[in-house]
This record gives structure tokens, C-alpha cells and sequence, in this order.
């Protein structure tokens, strides 16, 4: 027995030890790293409220369900008390000393049943809701969602997906035999469950709590229950926390201490369970009223969740919710505290003081005198513990009878026949928040009326449009750079991006030229993906300190094609800029030579650096192949912990698991450790309160940053403020009802610094908040360098959310809105023989209003039920105008052609059609590009690029451009035969060459 008792004991001592070296382990490597990413501050901040939190919550959870069982177990009966007691009524206060018997073997098992099963659900539902706060989807904001009541909904939800929640009955059978086994050790074990849960919850929703210290007024109230919406944003997510966490402890110690009674004194096998004696009484009055209070705290709070909900015809209170569930709401919550100051009453000063002041209330309320025969039946009602039976099934009678039957009986009668009258202020609300909360509001809308008179003049005097007109769309790109740009197997294009940049104009190569003109251009980093290294080569050395960095780029302009039908690329290849390697293979296109850099451009911070790294060691880093060779090369930037002696070494190892690190021979005393290189990672460690947009972009500037070693390569990464408790504001699946772009983050691929660029702060309370509580996190977007900023765009994941709200939203009269008069959806186009969705896209263009051209978002809606077009949204990214949303809405009465229509035009065009399935029968296959609608002067534009490709090895070319304009439709091997063929422009003729006179021979 000793040795068994002495096993646990050093087991026990093993597993405290290693959780302390763990949470030491973390806390020391985390401050390291922050301080290495100079967001130490932020850390010590978070890291505070934190530990806090987390502390409340536990010792709070742990000390209340642990000292009620202690009480419960002081009070409980023991087995020599029930003997030779005649059974008698359940609930008997009439005594002081021990009651007689009463509840027989069938109503205990029954009860007991019934509590210990009730348990078990509370217990998987608040389980199941740890589980997930331990396991964080790092994709989404940090716990933007807050955790789900146990409510009676969850039951319907479980029976409709039974299935899938079937596991839970084995579970709920053990736990109950564990419970008749031995109550007090399960109760214990599920008190430190929910210390830990509640300790874990907490402290996960730092970042809610920091915000409810330092809220910022959005200056506008809402109209039904008048509170500012930064009560809705910064408190509200807090008493819902809180009243979560109340329900939780108050329920669980009532039920636990009640079984603990109803099994004391070995009631099931002696058959049989007297009435609760008078402690016992009084500590279950004392547990029911504070389950009142949390009651009362939930009806409360309920008031203000109407103003999310879903049952209406909108989003948002309805009639229903106002006019009835609002005050049933509030009349429960009252009666709730009422019961929760008489129970708690009871147990403080025990049940017979309580009588008389009854009896003043009957007596005021003109009922006493009614009361005949004041027999026990009354006294048990008011004055012992037969009261909490008859208080909890009023109550749920009363909350059945608030909550559901008279809200349907109101819903059905009354709003139903008259739902557009009752329902039409409440659609306003919808239409108005809904539009605040997605930035719809902030959209000029304009009148775009084409007409056919677009002319060749007009396609002349918009060149930098046509120049910039797209061709080439990154799919095809990159497939053709993993073919010809790779390289080697290790290196991955793993994403391409559109952006603009200022070059030199075709037309001023090999002349004197100052100025400059906007090129849309496609940007590919070529990075390293450890992943595809061939299995044998996978070592430790290899993956940690010889395949360190991804190398280069492709800069491609969207509307120009080589020899061949093939991409032309500004830069190629792979190696340093000839500059300063004139032995490099880099190709560099005159164009971009001195006014883009490029020096040496090594990624080793990205989207696909998912390896932790040492540089600096006496193995020299894989920098880029040369031919049958490599280059290599030794890491001098600034990024990395240095850990070459010395305790960091051990600690850093113990952190992160990587033991080879202890035993390598490698290090020297400059290593470096580089560990969260993944540019999403490294963000979300800094500020996971932040929403970050799923396309990261690379950047290619001077930023006037001290440059290590020719490295100007730069990630730009948009971030949002987001929040799903805007009042009304309909999310439509997105996951939040509230968004703004107010964050712009760089992060230096070469260094791994990061910085975080805040505007639209007095547009956006969240981030005027954040930068209350993390002074130090913020910069103003002027402080980022020029050359960046010159890069800013808007972000495509906010344009596809807002545009998607548009589609009902864009309406704006309630009637119209209520009938569904005048829904969009977005176009559907064909890519490669399927059809999908239109997806927005990025054109250098001018608008009708604006004298120059501008880098914009694009994306054309049509109706619901026909194709033809109603209207496009374009968002602006240059500096001037930058965030600005233009609708331009094209006239019912005309017909304007729609993405499909056009489609249908260009497929049955004879030529078109015959030259598709002519190369589509010679084992090649035919990929129609996407359509873009491109807006000139007053007019349309479709333009859309044919790419042809092998079915096996593909190596897209583009092959032809289709062009229309109005009811006509050309293909051409050029965009500027096309658009000549279409405007009936003779072609150019090539020069006639020279003839001269040859001189006469001399005689």
C-alpha cells in the first residue's frame, strides 16, 4: 500500500513539475520573442490581464463548488441517522431534529435519475465549449464568438442531429453510475474540470475585457433600448461572459449538493429519504436563490439579444420581440430577483421567520381574508423547502408561457395577417444598421447611362486603361511559372497578386524620359517550401539549417504577351540584381531598371516558411541554384533570437521541442533562432484580436528602412476591426456583423520586422479603442514610408463581403425591401468550360467624373432573375481617394449586357466556336479566360482572353482576345487588332521598305 501510495505520489510530483517547466518554458520563450519583435509592451500588457483572469476564474470556480461541497457534506445525513423512521412527506420543515421518512426507493431513483442526468448535459454542453476554447481556429479572430448558453434550444438542436450527438449517452451513463459510485470524489473532479474551463474561458477573452476598460462612443443610439452601440461592442460581450459563468457555477452547485443529500446515508439501499433537514433546507434555498439571481441576470440580458435575432422576417427585434418578449423579458427578470431576495431571505434567517412577513404581504394585498384554513398546505408553500418545488415549476411555467406560447399566439394572429404594417419600422432598422455596421452606408451612388457611342478616338484617348487592360489572370500565370520559373523542386509560386507600379512607357525606351506611367502588373514571390525537399534529403540539418529561405520573384504587366503566346516578364529567373551581380541569370526589363529594386531578394519570412530555423551556424544556407551548382550564403539581418550559448539554448530547445538543438555542433555564438516565420503566424502572435485578410501581398519598394544587404522585399497584409454585436446588422454567414479596413500591417520578408499602420480612426471606435489599450501597438498610416504606401489597395475579402451585402442591402425603401422586389446576385461567367461566380477584379481605369486613371475594384451586378446588367461597385486604392465606394447604377427601361449574355454572344459566334472545338479535338484543351467589363467614357468594354494548353504538362499560352462592344463580337490574335476589328479601324500596315537606287558600276 505504501509503495502504491509512494507511485502516485512521485507521478503526481512529475507531472506538477513538468506543467511548471512547460508554463515557464513558454512565458520566458514568449518574452523573448516579443521582445525580439519590439511588441514587449503589448505582451506585458496582455500578459497581465491574463494571468488575472485566468486566476479569478479559477480559484473563484474552485473555492465555490469545493466549499459547497464541503457544506454538503458537513450536512449530510449519515447512515446510522435513518434508522427506524416511519416514511412522511418528502419535504417536511416541521421539525427541527431529524424528520421521519418519506420519499420511498421508485421517487428517489426517479429523482436522483433526473438530477444526475440534468448534470451530465451541463456538464458536455460547458465541456464541449472548454474543448473549443483549447482548441483555437487561429483563422479566426481571438474567440470573437461568445460561448452558447445552456439554453433549451441546445436539447432541440440535439435531438434534430441525434446522430452525431449520440456519443453523449454512453457518457451520461457513466457519469451517473459514477455518481451513485462515489459522489463526493466525481463532484470534486468536476469542480477543478470547471475551475480550469472558466479559468481557460476567461482569460482567452482578454482582449474583450481590455476593450470594456477603455470603450470609445460611437455617438449614436439605438432606438429601442436607447443605449450608445458601444455599450452593444465593448460591455455587452462582457455580462454575457459573466452571466455564462454565473449560470454555470449556481446550477452546478445546486444540483451536486442536492444529490449529495438525496444519496447521504445510504438512502438507495435503505430504500428510502426522509425530508430534507433544516440545514440542509437552508443551504439549498440559499444555492435556488442565487440560481434566481442568474436567472434574473439572463432574462435581463436577453432584452438586449433580441436586437440579434434570427426568427423574424429581418435581422434584428421584430414586433414580437418588442412588443412582447421585451417586457415578458423584464417581468421575468423582476419576479426572478423577487425570488432570489425571498430565498435567499429563507436561508439567512431560516424558513419560520419568514411566515409572518407573508402573511403582512397577503394581508396588504387583500388575500389573507380569502385564505380559510390555514393548514399546512399554505405553510408548506411559503415556509419550508416544499416552497422551492413549487417556485421552480411556476417559474418554468410562467417563462414557457412568456417566452414561447404567447409570442407565437401574437406572432400567428396578430402580426401575420398585417406583417408589413407591424414589421416596417423594424425592417428599417435592419436596412439602416446593416448598412452602418458593412460600411454601405459610406457608398456614393451614381447614374451610369451608356450609350453606343463608343469610338476607336475614345479607346485612344483611354490608353493607360487599354495598356492595363488584364490578359493574363493569375491561374494561367502560375502555372506557367511553376513550369518555367521554378527552378527547382523545393521552390513553390504559391500565390500571385495584382498590384501597380510606375515603369517607363514602352513608347520612351532608348529615349531621355522623366515620366513615368501605372502598370498593372502580376507579382509572384518564388518561396521555399521545405515540404517538397525529397524525403532522403529531409534531415535535421537540412530542414533547420541549410533550406532557410525562399529566393526572388516574377514581375509580370497583365496585358502583354511574349513569343509564343507566353507571359513577358519584367524580372525572371532567379539570382541578384545585375547591378550587383553582373554574373547573375536575373533577367531585368529595361522598363523597371533604377526605378524598381530589386538587390539581393531573399524571403525568409512568407506564407510558406513554416520551419523553425538557425542561421549563423557553421553550415552555410542554400541561397539560390546557379546552373548545376548553388550559392550559398550566411544570414546578417536582424531578425532572430540569438541562442548560440548559454541558457536560451536550452530553453528555446525545451519550447519548442527541438531536443537536437542541445546536441548539434553546429552553433556558434552568433546563431540565431528564427522561429514564427510565417508572416500569418507572426501577425496573429502580436494582435489576435485583429481580422486578417486571407490574400497577403508582396511589395517591392525603397522604404527608406535601413536596408540589410540589397533587401527590399516587404508583405502587406490588411487587417480588420470586426465585431459580430452590432445591434441589427444582419451578418448573412460572414461571421461578424461590423467591419472596417483600419489596419494596414508590413512585415519585412528579409527581417521579420512588423508594423502595424493604423487610419480611419475617427471613422472606426474599435481601433480608437485599441489604441487606448496598446499605445504602443499603432503607428498612423502617414508614418509609413511613402514607397508602401503608394502599394495600398483595397482588400478583395472586404470588397467580396460588402458586395455580397449589396445584393439586399442596396435596397433601401423598406417596402421594397420586404417583398424582395429588386435582389442582385453577382454574374455568373464560364472559366475553362465551367461556369462560377464572377470574382472582383483589380483595373487601372478612369471614372466618369475623374480626369486621371486610378487603380480600382471592380465587379458588376445583375438582377436576380435576369442576366442583363443593373449596376457595378468599384472601390477606389489610390492614395487621394483611398477606401472611397462608387455604385454606378445603369437605367431599368434599357438593356445593358450582362456577363452571361455576352458569354452566350461570344459561344455562338460561328467563328469563335469553330476554333474552340477545333483546338479542343487535337489533345489540347481550350481555357476562356475571365470576362471583364470594363467601364470607358460613357460606354462598355468585354474583353476576354483565350488560353490554350496540353492536357497533360500544362503550359498555358493565350492565344486569342474576344472583344465586344454592344451586338458585335471579334476574336483576334491581339487586344489591338481586336479592338481595331470592332471599331472597323484598318489595320496597320507594316512599313513598305526602302528601295534605293543602286549607284552604276564606274566603267
Amino acid at each position: 500500500m505504501l509503495r502504491k501510495n509512494l507511485f502516485f505520489k512521485v507521478i503526481l510530483v512529475g507531472l506538477s513539475l513538468g506543467f511548471i517547466l512547460d508554463l515557464t518554458a513558454k512565458f520566458w520563450g514568449e518574452f523573448i520573442w516579443f521582445e525580439e519583435v519590439n511588441y514587449l509592451s503589448v505582451f506585458q500588457g496582455r500578459l497581465l490581464i491574463e494571468v488575472g483572469l485566468a486566476l479569478l476564474g479559477l480559484l473563484i470556480t474552485v473555492a465555490w463548488l469545493m466549499g459547497n461541497l464541503v457544506i454538503a457534506r458537513r450536512y449530510r445525513y449519515l447512515s446510522q441517522d435513518l434508522q427506524n423512521k416511519p416514511p412522511d412527506h418528502l419535504f417536511d420543515l416541521s421539525h427541527q431534529n431529524l424528520p421521519r421518512f418519506s420519499l420511498g426507493l421508485p421517487s428517489l431513483l426517479m429523482l436522483v435519475m433526473g438530477f444526475s442526468l440534468l448534470l451530465g448535459l451541463i456538464i458536455i454542453h460547458y465541456s464541449q465549449i472548454f474543448i473549443s476554447y483549447w482548441h483555437w481556429d487561429s483563422s479566426q479572430p481571438l474567440f470573437s464568438k461568445l460561448p452558447a448558453q445552456f439554453e433549451p434550444q441546445i436539447f432541440e438542436q440535439w435531438i434534430k442531429n441525434f446522430k452525431d450527438y449520440s456519443w453523449k449517452i454512453p457518457v451520461l451513463v457513466i457519469l451517473v453510475i459514477s455518481i451513485l459510485w462515489n459522489s463526493l470524489i466525481v463532484f470534486s473532479f468536476i469542480a477543478l474540470i470547471f475551475g480550469f474551463g472558466f479559468s481557460l474561458l476567461l482569460s482567452s477573452h482578454w482582449a474583450n475585457f481590455l476593450q470594456y476598460f477603455y470603450p470609445t462612443s460611437f455617438n449614436q443610439v439605438e432606438p429601442l433600448l436607447n443605449r450608445d452601440i458601444s455599450f452593444y461592442i465593448f460591455s455587452l460581450p462582457i455580462a454575457h461572459l459573466l452571466e455564462f459563468w454565473v449560470i454555470g457555477l449556481f446550477s452546478v452547485s445546486f444540483i451536486t449538493c442536492s444529490l449529495i443529500y438525496l444519496l447521504s446515508g445510504n438512502s438507495l439501499s435503505q430504500g428510502r429519504f426522509p425530508s430534507f433537514s433544516q440545514p440542509q433546507q437552508r443551504h439549498l434555498h440559499g444555492l435556488a436563490g442565487l440560481l434566481m439571481f442568474s436567472c434574473a441576470m439572463r432574462y435581463w440580458l436577453a432584452r438586449y439579444e433580441l436586437l440579434y435575432s434570427t426568427q423574424g422576417v429581418v435581422f434584428g427585434a421584430d414586433f414580437t420581440d418588442i412588443n412582447v418578449l421585451k417586457p415578458g423579458y423584464l417581468l421575468l427578470s423582476i419576479i426572478a430577483l423577487f425570488l432570489s431576495v425571498f430565498l435567499i431571505w429563507q436561508s439567512l434567517f431560516s424558513v419560520k421567520k419568514v411566515r409572518p412577513y407573508i402573511d403582512i404581504f397577503l394581508r396588504k394585498i387583500g388575500v389573507l381574508s380569502l385564505i380559510k384554513n390555514r393548514n399546512s398546505r399554505r405553510d408548506k408553500l411559503f415556509a419550508d423547502s416544499y416552497s422551492l418545488r413549487v417556485i421552480f415549476t411556476w417559474y418554468l411555467g410562467l417563462s414557457l408561457l412568456v417566452v414561447s406560447i404567447i409570442p407565437n399566439l401574437v406572432q400567428q394572429f396578430i402580426v401575420q395577417p398585417n406583417e408589413l404594417e407591424r414589421e416596417l419600422p423594424y425592417i428599417k432598422h435592419s436596412i439602416k444598421y446593416t448598412r452602418q455596421g458593412f460600411n454601405l452606408d459610406k457608398i456614393n451612388v451614381e447614374t451610369f447611362d451608356p450609350n453606343a457611342k463608343l469610338s476607336y478616338t475614345d479607346i485612344q484617348n483611354n490608353n493607360l486603361t487599354i495598356d492595363n487592360i488584364r490578359l493574363w489572370d493569375k491561374r494561367p500565370l502560375l502555372q506557367t511559372n511553376r513550369q518555367l520559373q521554378q527552378i527547382r523542386l523545393y521552390y513553390e509560386f504559391s500565390d500571385a497578386d495584382y498590384d501597380r507600379y510606375s515603369i517607363l512607357p514602352d513608347k520612351f525606351l532608348g529615349k531621355f524620359n522623366t515620366g513615368l506611367q501605372k502598370q498593372q502588373v502580376l507579382i509572384a514571390p518564388r518561396e521555399l517550401n521545405y515540404e517538397l525537399v525529397p524525403e532522403k534529403a529531409k534531415t535535421w540539418v537540412n530542414e533547420h539549417l541549410v533550406y532557410t529561405h525562399g529566393y526572388g520573384f516574377t514581375l509580370s504587366p497583365v496585358n502583354r504577351v511574349a513569343e509564343g503566346g507566353l507571359p513577358e516578364f519584367f524580372v525572371k529567373n532567379i539570382g541578384a540584381d545585375p547591378q550587383l551581380d553582373p554574373d547573375t541569370t536575373l533577367e531585368v526589363s529595361p522598363r523597371i531598371k533604377n526605378i524598381i529594386p530589386i538587390g539581393k531578394p531573399r524571403l525568409y519570412y512568407g506564407l510558406l516558411t513554416n520551419t523553425q530555423i538557425m542561421t549563423s551556424t557553421q553550415v552555410k544556407e542554400l541561397d539560390f541554384p546557379l546552373g548545376n551548382e548553388n550559392v550559398y550564403n550566411i544570414y546578417d539581418g536582424e531578425g532572430g533570437i540569438i541562442i548560440g550559448t548559454g541558457w536560451k539554448r536550452f530553453l528555446f530547445a525545451y519550447y519548442l521541442k527541438n531536443w537536437q538543438m542541445l546536441f548539434t555542433d553546429n552553433f556558434t555564438p552568433e546563431t540565431k533562432l528564427l522561429f514564427r516565420r510565417n508572416i500569418l503566424e507572426r501577425v496573429k502572435a502580436i494582435a489576435p484580436f485583429l481580422h486578417y485578410d486571407s490574400n497577403p501581398y508582396l511589395v517591392v519598394a525603397d522604404s527608406n528602412f535601413p536596408s540589410v544587404d540589397h533587401n527590399y522585399l516587404y508583405w502587406m497584409i490588411d487587417a480588420y476591426t470586426t465585431s459580430n454585436m452590432y445591434p441589427y446588422s444582419d451578418p448573412e454567414g460572414a461571421g461578424f456583423n461590423y467591419i472596417r479596413n483600419s489596419v494596414k500591417v508590413i512585415v519585412d520578408a528579409y527581417n521579420g520586422k512588423v508594423k502595424f499602420y493604423s487610419l480611419e480612426e475617427d471613422k472606426d471606435p474599435i481601433i480608437s479603442t485599441l489604441k487606448q489599450v496598446f499605445p504602443d501597438l499603432f503607428n498612423s498610416i502617414e508614418e509609413m514610408p511613402i514607397t508602401l504606401r503608394q502599394h495600398i489597395r483595397y482588400p478583395l475579402d472586404l470588397f467580396s463581403v460588402q458586395s455580397q451585402h449589396l445584393l439586399t442591402y442596396h435596397m433601401s425603401d423598406p417596402i421594397v425591401f420586404y417583398n424582395r422586389e429588386d435582389l442582385w446576385r453577382v454574374p455568373v461567367e464560364i472559366y475553362a468550360s465551367k461556369q462560377q461566380p464572377m470574382e472582383p477584379y483589380y483595373l487601372i481605369m478612369r471614372l466618369p467624373t475623374e480626369k486621371t486613371e486610378e487603380f480600382m475594384l471592380l465587379l458588376p451586378f445583375t438582377p436576380a432573375s435576369r442576366n442583363n446588367l443593373v449596376a457595378w461597385l468599384a472601390a477606389r486604392s489610390d492614395l487621394e481617394h483611398y477606401g472611397s465606394l462608387l455604385l454606378y447604377r445603369f437605367p431599368k427601361q434599357r438593356l445593358i449586357f450582362g456577363p452571361e449574355q455576352v458569354e452566350a454572344l461570344i459561344n455562338q459566334e460561328p467563328e469563335i466556336s469553330e476554333q474552340i472545338s477545333l483546338w479542343s479535338r487535337q489533345g489540347s484543351r481550350v481555357i476562356q479566360g475571365n470576362l471583364l467589363v470594363i467601364p470607358i467614357e460613357q460606354s462598355l468594354l468585354y474583353v476576354e482572353p483565350l488560353y490554350l494548353e496540353a492536357e497533360e504538362n500544362s503550359l498555358p499560352t493565350l492565344v486569342r482576345v474576344i472583344v465586344a462592344s454592344e451586338n458585335r463580337v471579334v476574336m483576334r490574335p491581339t487586344l489591338e487588332e481586336a479592338l481595331r476589328d470592332i471599331f472597323q479601324v484598318p489595320p496597320i500596315q507594316p512599313s513598305a521598305p526602302l528601295n534605293l537606287s543602286q549607284p552604276k558600276p564606274v566603267k
